[in-house]
């Protein structure tokens, strides 16, 4: 039995920062932002977005194409929980009209924790192959305003249904892990924004790559040729580049030039929307599929990274006919839908979001009809609406 991801939904805030405008904001050369970390524009989440209500938004492309019933399992990867007991995948299982008797939960372990759902969802599937599972990467990446990671934000959710005889892509078995206890990034208790040694943090992140990457093909008997794509976490986009750079070093020219354009076909969405923490691997992954022309069967490397830190690489195959499972033009709308910011504009929104709203204090979200939103608290209790 084939056990793998057979739906893909996504949702970003409706808001974006453009990078050149950002870069003569910071009196920064504009390409240090353009090429340098390879963004282009960046989304923003007003307070009315959050990681529930993004996760809402995601699942809710694909929802009523599944079978409600059969959904056994829910799982949310975030780091950008909105509370420190209870799950952000209880929010979204009432308002997705989950049944009761469906597990849920959420994980966290920096951008690997929608990783750690998948894998959790797929061993789950196996063991109940009737049943399917959601796993939600849903994130909101700050850094704070004029700081040294401004350049690498970003908001978005995206939401698989894993399940047998999955119509986008199988997940191959054998994988490979490595974890060590280390300070590359971190966001306390206290802090709404993050705290990173930027250096450190790209130099674990490579090293991480290259020993789950060569560890995976002495596992597997597979070389980088072997490979129609391999995608990444892109925290940045420049960041994936360099590891797959050194996935291709010492490989003949068809194999670096398919690689290098599917990492390309794989980068389109991040370079418009940033860094999405969680779902960054897997948005990845539907930009390889909306963006390049992939065969039957192509085989496809996933390296996910969380700081702290966690690395692993696992591989799937694509399936014959997964185009009848996405929907591009949809998802490429969502993008363009986005109002443009000025830095004044986004520097507001970004600071109100930062804070919690007054208790009683009702929000009203400016997103188009039926989606989802974050609308403040009544007794200290979360409210979720529609639009």
């Amino acid at each position: 039995m084939q056990v793998g991801i057979d739906q893909i939904g996504f949702y970003t805030p409706n808001k974006y920062v453009d990078m050149v405008d950002l870069a003569h904001a910071r009196n920064e050369d504009p390409n240090k932002f353009l090429i340098g970390i390879g963004q282009q524009k960046m989304s923003v989440a007003d307070q009315t977005q959050d990681a529930v209500s993004m996760g809402i938004n995601a699942t809710l492309r694909y929802l009523d194409h599944i079978a409600r019933e059969n959904v056994g399992l829910l799982i949310v990867g975030t780091e950008s929980g909105v509370d420190q007991s209870k799950s952000a995948s209880l929010f979204i299982k009432t308002a997705l009209n989950l049944p009761p008797n469906v597990r849920t939960f959420e994980v966290k372990e920096a951008c690997f924790g929608m990783t750690a759902g998948i894998m959790i969802a797929r061993d789950y599937v196996r063991l109940h192959p009737n049943h399917s599972a959601i796993v939600i990467g849903a994130d909101i990446a700050r850094y704070g305003i004029n700081t040294g990671g401004e350049v690498t934000q970003g908001a978005g959710s995206i939401s698989v249904l894993v399940k047998a005889d999955p119509q986008i892509m199988t997940l191959s078995a054998g994988h490979s892990a490595y974890s060590a206890d280390i300070n590359d990034f971190w966001r306390p208790n206290d802090s709404a924004v993050a705290l990173v040694d930027g250096k450190y943090s790209k130099d674990v992140y490579l090293d991480f790559f290259r020993y789950t990457f060569t560890d995976y093909q002495k596992q597997t008997g597979l070389k980088a040729s072997d490979f129609t794509a391999l995608l990444y976490h892109l925290p940045f986009v420049k960041m994936g580049f360099k590891a797959n750079q050194l996935a291709i070093e010492k490989q003949d020219d068809g194999t670096k030039k398919r690689l290098e354009d599917n990492f390309a076909a794989s980068a389109c969405y991040s370079k418009a929307i940033g860094n999405i923490y969680t779902a960054s691997l897997y948005l990845s992954l539907l930009s390889l599929l909306e963006n390049a022309q992939l065969p039957a069967n192509a085989k496809v490397g996933l390296f996910s990274y969380g700081s702290g830190a966690m690395g692993e690489f696992y591989s799937g195959q694509i399936v014959k006919n997964y185009e009848k499972a996405i929907n591009q033009a949809a998802d490429q709308e969502l993008i363009a839908r986005r109002q443009k910011l000025t830095i004044p504009e986004y520097e507001q929104i970004f600071n109100q979001a930062l804070k919690n709203p007054q208790d009683g204090l009702t929000l009203e979200s400016d997103e188009q009809s039926g989606t989802w939103y974050f609308a403040g608290t009544e007794n200290h209790i979360r409210q979720y609406r529609k639009k």
